[in-house]
């Protein structure tokens, strides 16, 4: 489990960045497996959500989590659809009380927000697709709409680093087309390889809301495997499948 320390501050928010430790799955799963768009046996990933709760202070019946495609859709949950456990979306935004919001990820961003003074968190779900197509900026755009006059503080958790994020030349140049400075975000290695920097790329997207505070939580999903699930070391490994670490926030009345 792994903590912002500006977040823990808050008395009415609850927040963790989950590891993959303290659960009941089993195999490539192991242990706290909380995907359910994974292989793994549903029933253990329910037991898994069920812990995640507990750990959290709620009923799993209050515990949000997304079917992530990489868009850039933001969900905002209100009382319309307050019981509508999982969503299809790539970030939640909420003011609701006493419900827990998620985000999976296996290499992938995961992004918490609070702001302070309307009260608004908001789950992210911040993958090189989502973050090249605006999943930050819809996010950020949205907490601004809803609440004025915003303080908000913003924890980027563990993900991949760049030093084992290799890509072609193909993606790189996507991402040069969209800005010639993305070219920043890239480390050149050798025969038209790259190295992309996913988590200060994510970064630049922040920032440009000069958000009141940000904080990263800096380990890397990759090299870390007995912490954190990955989608590019299980690929490697030749697993057919990988497990997806979960990340949650929640308003409470402190």
């Amino acid at each position: 489990m792994f903590f912002s320390k500006k977040l823990k501050k808050f008395n009415n928010v609850n927040h963790c960045f989950f590891s993959k430790n303290g659960g009941v799955s089993h195999g490539i799963y192991n242990s706290l497996n909380c995907g359910l768009g994974s292989n793994d046996k549903k029933k253990n990933v329910l037991k898994n959500l069920d812990i995640v709760s507990k750990k959290i202070g709620l009923h799993s019946k209050d515990l949000f989590t997304m079917n992530q495609t990489h868009s850039n859709k933001v969900v905002v949950i209100n009382n319309s659809n307050r019981h509508t456990q999982r969503v299809n979306s790539d970030a939640l935004i909420t003011k609701q009380k006493n419900i827990a919001i998620s985000v999976l990820t296996a290499d992938c961003v995961p992004v918490l927000i609070y702001d302070e003074v309307n009260q608004i968190i908001a789950s992210v779900h911040a993958g090189w697709k989502g973050a090249l197509s605006g999943i930050i900026e819809n996010t950020l755009n949205e907490i601004i709409k809803i609440g004025k006059n915003n303080k908000i503080n913003v924890a980027i958790g563990p993900c991949i680093n760049v030093n084992n994020y290799e890509v072609g030349n193909e993606f790189y140049n996507t991402f040069i087309q969209e800005s010639k400075n993305n070219e920043k975000f890239f480390l050149f290695g050798k025969k038209n390889k790259f190295f992309f920097d996913l988590r200060r790329y994510v970064n630049s997207k922040v920032e440009k809301f000069e958000p009141n505070y940000v904080e990263n939580i800096d380990f890397d999903t990759f090299s870390e495997n007995e912490n954190f699930f990955s989608f590019r070391k299980s690929k490697q490994m030749g697993n057919k499948d990988y497990g997806r670490c979960i990340s949650v926030i929640s308003l409470i009345n402190d």
